[in-house]
């Protein structure tokens, strides 16, 4: 398969499904993501790229289901949200990136049990 970005020839074990589009890791950061879900930098300026946009939709559809989801249950588990949306792993992860550096969705341990949380005021 071809990055979209850059079209360098790539394996399926080196691409990123980004809004419908196939990045390479490099062209992935070009456009500004972060594939590590904790990057307090990327939070930081996903923040205030969400405060700039506020009134507007600025997330996909894959996004805004997850996000209607969680919100819904006020808590899921990865694995709910991912078995309620027909997610691979691979694909709730790289979804939950963008949610998460702007600080829509955040991840909390309960009783040893990782739920993912809609933050306070959200």
């Amino acid at each position: 398969m071809k990055c979209s970005h850059c079209s360098r020839e790539i394996s399926e074990a080196q691409s990123y499904v980004y809004q419908g589009k196939v990045y390479c890791d490099d062209c992935l950061m070009d456009i500004g993501l972060s594939t590590r879900e904790c990057d307090p930098w990327a939070t930081f300026a996903d923040t205030r790229s969400q405060k700039l946009l506020r009134g507007s939709k600025s997330l996909n559809e894959a996004e805004k289901k997850i996000y209607d989801f969680v919100k819904s249950k006020g808590k899921a588990t990865r694995e709910e949200v991912m078995k309620q949306l027909k997610l691979s792993e691979t694909d709730l992860k790289l979804q939950l990136v963008p949610l998460m550096h702007a600080d829509l969705i955040k991840e909390r341990s309960e009783g040893g049990t990782m739920y993912l949380i809609i933050p306070t005021g959200k």
